[in-house]
């Protein structure tokens, strides 16, 4: 494909944007029960806000999931899994039930009852906002929805913070269980990793091969400007010491359609969400869960250059040898002076790398005429000034990047700690440490404090959060999906990224209206819609008679 084509429909190629939104499992914890049911508890986070969307809007207060074009086992390779072969946690195409021992997977409603008197658990919500909010394995999940550039892509991402903490504040007051903690992070410490994954559109003409062979390196090296920093080396933690990435350790493979064994550093996920000929879905698994705005930008952004160069056929000839076992030293090495090994005899450092990628991006968004401050996409000039400025700081001094780059921001409060109290790095008073930086409540969250103090820079303020954690993004999709939940919440019936299913009063039929184009739906192609329709069979009718969507 060439610079000039355009990816998307209506978004200029070249730079970085592109449809694109975020996944996190929050990590959770009962202090006063320990031994409680993690699922069942997730579940509770769900039915809290659940309950409070509905005192707000005295009416239903979301949608279930509409499971109706999942495909969680086509390989991006040219192959799909046997269901009898695949491991249950590949399938997310069924809705998820709970039970004694946990979570099952089977055909059923969202809301079911447990044994005995507890309240109904419930699975899945579609939020007004156009996100999801679920229950995924034993972790609540806020999935953001789809957003055009790296700014928003953080904003809806931070709006998820603050939908869980409207839960958790809902939760603290009980008597019997005692308070629910969630914490925007990816260990426990103790051996178990749960994701924080990135989406992507990317044209379906681009080889899957050269999606492997651009992303690898770059993956491998990233976590340098948006790692979250992680007290603790390998899996379990055991071993004495900081390192860079909460994720790093817990990947096994280069390439592989799993996300929760054998952690490939290329996810190959072949499910859309979207025209199926036209675009895949790229599932980015690799990266961490940030707090600070400035990393999760970085991370959206250089990430969205990255394909632009591949889908130009600009990438960087870089080829790393052994790359899971290169993130790993590279997450190891907070002085940044480790070197790996690239197929072509080189040995390069993960700053040198990044350079490598920063520069072709930066001659690529030039050609293309989106890189100017003034002039360009609005986007792009700004991912490359804050990449530049990260990597220069970094190669000076990592604490100098300590305002914005998240691993550093940590190891400053960290290293605090070990000076006043003359801890060494195995100390258990460092972990817990470690696991209140991303505690989502604001006057526990170090990060969040430090945010508040402006410690940590802010690209976007608790206004804009709010608002988002209410509304949905105006140009893409998202925008139809989370009006029709707040204009006619007891007419839909569920939802995905590609659909919305509407129940029509009087009627035992479900109309189910496809949205696979990720850009239309949107505020300016719908808005009237919903001005001038306010009865749910006039805008049925309206909507099939003019295809908004």
């Amino acid at each position: 494909m060439s610079s000039t084509e355009q990816s998307q429909e209506g978004l200029p190629p070249g730079g970085a944007l592109r449809v694109m939104g975020s996944e996190t499992e929050y990590g959770i914890h009962a202090p006063a029960a320990p031994g409680a049911n993690a699922t069942y508890l997730s579940s509770q986070v769900i039915a809290a806000y659940a309950r409070l969307t509905r005192e707000r809007l005295h009416a239903s207060p979301g949608a279930g999931w509409d499971y109706t074009d999942e495909t969680p086992l086509r390989d991006a390779r040219g192959w799909s899994v046997r269901r009898n072969q695949a491991h249950p946690d590949l399938l997310t195409d069924l809705e998820p039930v709970l039970t004694a021992e946990g979570v099952a997977l089977a055909h059923g409603p969202a809301e079911l009852e447990l044994d005995g008197d507890q309240e109904p658990a419930l699975m899945n919500l579609v939020l007004g906002n156009g996100a999801r909010l679920y229950v995924d394995h034993a972790h609540p999940e806020y999935s953001s929805p789809e957003v055009t550039n790296p700014r928003d892509a953080v904003l809806w991402d931070s709006a998820g913070d603050a939908v869980v903490l409207t839960a958790v504040r809902a939760l603290s007051g009980d008597q019997e269980r005692g308070p629910i903690n969630l914490y925007k992070n990816n260990t426990d410490g103790k051996g178990a990793s749960y994701g924080s994954h990135e989406n992507y559109l990317v044209p379906r003409s681009v080889p899957f091969v050269d999606l492997v062979r651009g992303l690898t390196p770059f993956f491998v090296t990233r976590q340098l400007v948006c790692g979250a920093g992680r007290v603790g080396l390998g899996q379990d933690g055991r071993t004495p010491g900081y390192q860079i990435s909460q994720r790093a350790d817990f990947f096994e493979a280069e390439v592989g359609l799993e996300t929760t064994m054998r952690r490939p550093i290329i996810n190959t996920r072949d499910e859309p969400h979207s025209v199926a000929d036209k675009y895949r879905r790229l599932h980015v698994i690799v990266g961490d869960a940030n707090c600070s705005h400035v990393a999760n930008y970085l991370k959206f952004g250089t990430t969205a250059l990255v394909l632009s160069l591949i889908e130009a056929g600009a990438m960087p000839e870089i080829e790393v040898h052994e790359p899971v076992a290169a993130m790993h030293r590279i997450s190891h090495d907070i002085d940044l002076r480790e070197t790996v090994r690239l197929l072509d005899g080189r040995r390069l450092t993960g700053l040198e790398i990044q350079w490598i990628y920063f520069e072709a991006a930066a001659k690529l968004a030039a050609d293309a005429g989106v890189a100017a401050e003034h002039g360009g996409d609005g986007h792009t000039a700004t991912v490359l000034r804050l990449w530049e400025r990260a990597l220069t700081d970094l190669a000076a001094d990592p604490g100098s990047a300590a305002a914005y780059v998240e691993w550093a921001a940590k190891r400053r409060v960290l290293d605090a700690y070990k000076a006043r109290d003359g801890l060494a790095w195995g100390d258990a008073r460092l972990g817990l440490i470690d696991i209140q930086w991303s505690d989502v409540r604001p006057e526990r969250g170090l990060a969040y404090r430090l945010l508040a103090k402006g410690t940590l820079e802010r690209l976007v303020d608790d206004g804009a959060i709010a608002r988002a954690a209410i509304d949905p993004p105006p140009d893409t999709r998202a925008w139809f999906r989370g009006k029709s939940i707040q204009r006619f919440p007891a007419n839909v019936a569920s939802a995905s990224w590609d659909s919305v299913v509407f129940s029509p009063p009087g009627s035992y039929r479900l109309q189910r209206v496809p949205t696979r184009e990720p850009l239309r739906g949107t505020k300016e192609l719908t808005e009237s819609l919903f001005e001038q329709n306010q009865d749910i069979q006039a805008f049925l009718d309206a909507l099939l008679g003019e295809r908004h969507t």
